[in-house]
């Protein structure tokens, strides 16, 4: 026979806990939810968590999906220049320099991999991108304040962030990634 006790809850009703915590028991919440987290029917039925997107890919998907790769690619060669020069260069500190590098190539990681959803149409990606996107417009911002070369590359890459960025929030693009309108 199972064991039943009463914990006081302050300004509440008491709580029923079944079992012993800790022991596989299930705890009962004032709402009446368990702990314990049910698997949907469907999934637990074995069938695919989403379906796979129907038709051809919107050629916005598609730009949206190449110009995040070209940024994660520009962002790697960047690393992998720091890296480089930092271990055969004269940099004033060869470890800030490395470190330097291996930061911006661990940070061509997300834009890579959010291009690479985007291209197969996985509805995660949006956001990584989104991030992405977001995270480049004061970086433009910097460069175009740093005078010189630096501008138009600030400018470059503004311009390629607020493309992006128009082009993941518009419906063609939200549908075929599967992200449907809110109800």
């Amino acid at each position: 026979m199972q064991q039943r006790t009463y914990l006081p809850v302050p300004g509440s009703r008491p709580v029923r806990v079944q079992g012993v915590p800790g022991r596989g028991g299930r705890r009962r919440y004032p709402a009446g939810v368990s702990s314990q987290q049910k698997q949907s029917v469907k999934r637990a039925a074995g069938a695919p968590a989403a379906p796979a997107p129907a038709g051809p890919r919107p050629a916005r998907l598609s730009a949206a999906a190449a110009l995040t790769g070209i940024e994660g690619l520009a962002l790697a060669a960047l690393g992998a220049y720091m890296l480089i020069m930092g271990l055969t260069g004269s940099p004033d500190s060869p470890q800030q320099a490395e470190m330097g590098g291996v930061t911006v190539l661990a940070l061509a990681v997300l834009p890579l991999v959010a291009a690479r959803g985007l291209w197969l149409r996985r509805r995660w990606s949006r956001g990584p991108s989104l991030i992405t996107q977001i995270v480049a417009l004061p970086v433009a911002w910097t460069l175009v304040h740093g005078g010189g070369a630096l501008v138009a590359g600030g400018v470059v890459l503004a311009l390629v962030a607020l493309v992006v960025l128009v082009l993941l929030v518009n419906p063609t693009a939200t549908e075929a990634l599967g992200i449907g309108p809110r109800e």
